[in-house]
C-alpha cells in the first residue's frame, strides 16, 4: 500500500467534526508552526519539500509564496480555490466534504506563512451542500480558538470567509476568480501585474488549489525534507487523483507519485482494471484540458521503459503527446468510445463556458464544435479535419488565459492520435450517425491508436 498523507484518516467515522478530528492529531501542525515557527520558517519547510501546486500548473509552492510582495501597511490576502470545475476532476469536493478541517488547518498554517490576516474560500456554485460543511467546521475552529484573534496566544489573527461562485468555469482560473470575488463579472485579467503584487482589492495576494492547501499539514508535521523524499524527483510527495470513465474502481485515490500508470489503471489497490476485459484505448490523464494520449504511449516511453505517474514523466520533453499531470483527473477510455464524440463533448463545454473577452477563444471555440458536430454525425467532409487544425492552432497562445489553450489541446491531441477515426467518420456518414463508434469498426487496427 502506498503512503497516505492526506486520506489517511479519511475513514475515521465522524472525521469531518473538531472533536474527532483534533482527537486523532488535527490541529498539531498548526500548534507546531504558530508555536515553534517563524512565517519564514515555514515558507522555507514548503520550499523544502519540492510540493508542486496541485491544482493543475504544477508550479512549485513555495517558490510561489516567496513572490508575494510585501508592502509596509497594505493587507494580504490568501484565496483558496474550490472553484473545481475542470471535468474529470473531483478530488477537490472530496477534501472538503469529508475532511474539512484538514483544509482549514492548511489555511491556518499558510495564512501565517504569508502574514494574511483574510482568507476566502471560493467554490463553486455546483457544490451546493459543501458551503455548509465548511461554514459549520468554520465555526467550530473559531469556538476552539483556532480562528479569530490571538490565535492560540500566538498573537495571529485570521478569519476565513466562504464565497459561492456563480458555476463559470473560467472562474477557475486565478484572476477571474478574483474579479468575480470582488463582485464582477468574471473576465481574466491580463498579467502582469500578477496576484502577488496586485490580486484581491489590489493587494498582494496567493491564490492555492484545496489540495494544494491540505498539503502544508502533512508538510509541517513530518518537515520539507521527509516530505521530499516521497515520490521521484521533482514529484514530490503525495497525489491525488480522481479516477473515473471506464474502470472497474473509479474513486478519488492518494498516490506516492512513483508507481507506473500501468499499475494505476491494473492493480487491484487502485482501479481495478477495465470492466468486462475491454482493452484500453485511450486516457486524458489530467483533466479534460490536457491532451488525450493513445493507450501505447501512455503506458511506455519512447525508450520502452514504463510511463510513470508523475509530473515529467507525462510531459516528458520526449513523449509525442504533450500531455501534463493536470489537475489529475484521469479520464479512462475503452475500446468502444468514440474519440470524435468525446472531443465534440468537450469542444461544446468550452464553447459554452468561454467568458468571451478574447475573439479568438470567443469564436474559435465555436467553431470548433460546429465542425465537429458535422463530422460526429456523418455530415463532415475530409476538409473539415484541417479545418478543425487551423482554428485550433489560432486559438492555441493567443489568448489573455489558458481556457483558449485548454480549449485547443484535446482537439489537436485528438486528430494528432486518432485522425483515422475522423476520417471513418467522413467515409461512413451512416455509420457514423449511428454514434456508437468502437475499434471494432476498423477491419484492420490503427497503428498508432491501437487498443492494449
Amino acid at each position: 500500500m502506498g503512503r497516505k498523507l492526506l486520506l489517511d484518516k479519511a475513514h475515521i467515522e465522524g472525521i469531518r467534526y473538531y472533536d474527532v478530528y483534533r482527537k486523532n492529531g488535527g490541529y498539531a501542525a498548526a500548534e507546531k508552526a504558530l508555536k515553534s515557527m517563524s512565517p519564514d520558517q515555514v515558507t522555507e519547510e514548503v520550499k523544502k519539500s519540492g510540493m508542486r501546486g496541485r491544482g493543475g500548473a504544477g508550479f512549485p509552492t513555495g517558490l510561489k509564496w516567496s513572490f508575494l510582495a510585501k508592502p509596509e501597511g497594505v493587507p494580504r490576502y490568501l484565496v483558496c480555490n474550490a472553484d473545481e470545475s475542470e471535468p474529470g476532476t473531483f478530488k477537490d469536493r472530496y477534501l472538503m466534504e469529508f475532511l474539512p478541517h484538514l483544509l482549514i488547518e492548511g489555511l491556518l498554517i499558510s495564512s501565517f506563512a504569508l502574514g494574511a490576516n483574510t482568507t476566502y474560500i471560493y467554490i463553486r456554485g455546483e457544490y451546493a451542500w459543501i458551503p455548509d460543511i465548511l461554514e459549520e467546521a468554520i465555526a467550530e475552529a473559531h469556538k476552539n480558538g483556532w480562528l479569530g484573534k490571538n490565535i492560540q496566544g500566538s498573537g495571529f489573527d485570521l478569519n476565513i470567509y466562504v464565497q459561492r461562485g456563480a458555476g463559470a468555469y473560467i472562474c477557475g482560473e486565478e484572476t477571474a476568480l478574483i474579479e468575480s470575488l470582488e463582485g464582477k463579472r468574471g473576465t481574466p485579467r491580463i498579467k502582469p501585474p500578477f496576484p502577488a503584487v496586485k490580486g484581491l482589492y489590489q493587494c498582494p495576494t496567493v491564490v492555492n488549489n484545496v489540495e494544494t492547501l491540505a498539503a502544508i499539514v502533512p508538510i509541517i508535521n513530518i518537515g520539507g525534507d521527509e516530505y521530499a523524499k516521497i515520490g521521484i524527483g521533482k514529484s514530490a510527495g503525495t497525489k491525488l487523483i480522481s479516477a473515473c470513465g471506464n474502470l472497474n474502481k473509479p474513486g478519488v485515490y492518494e498516490i506516492e507519485m512513483n508507481i507506473s500508470v500501468e499499475e494505476f489503471i491494473y492493480s487491484d489497490e487502485y482501479c481495478g482494471g477495465i470492466p468486462n476485459g475491454k482493452r484500453l484505448k485511450a486516457c486524458i490523464p489530467g483533466g479534460s484540458s490536457v491532451p488525450i494520449v493513445p493507450a501505447n504511449l501512455l503506458l511506455t516511453t519512447a525508450k520502452g521503459e514504463k510511463r510513470m505517474m508523475t509530473y515529467e514523466s507525462l510531459n516528458d520533453g520526449g513523449f509525442a503527446t504533450g500531455t501534463m499531470m493536470g489537475s489529475g483527473g484521469f479520464i479512462v477510455l475503452d475500446e468502444d468510445q468514440c474519440v470524435v464524440r468525446h472531443t465534440l463533448s468537450l469542444a461544446r463545454f468550452y464553447h459554452h463556458e468561454s467568458c468571451g473577452q478574447c475573439s479568438p477563444c470567443r469564436e474559435g471555440t465555436g467553431w470548433m464544435e460546429k465542425v465537429l458536430k458535422n463530422i460526429e454525425h456523418g455530415k463532415g467532409k475530409m476538409s473539415d479535419i484541417d479545418l478543425l487544425w487551423d482554428i485550433q492552432r489560432k486559438i492555441e497562445g493567443n489568448t489573455i488565459c489558458p481556457l483558449g489553450d485548454a480549449a485547443a489541446w484535446p482537439v489537436a491531441a485528438a486528430i494528432r492520435h486518432f485522425r483515422d477515426e475522423f476520417e471513418w467518420h467522413v467515409l461512413h456518414p451512416d455509420e457514423a450517425q449511428r454514434r456508437n463508434f468502437g475499434l471494432a469498426h476498423y477491419a484492420d487496427p490503427l497503428p498508432v491508436a491501437a487498443a492494449v
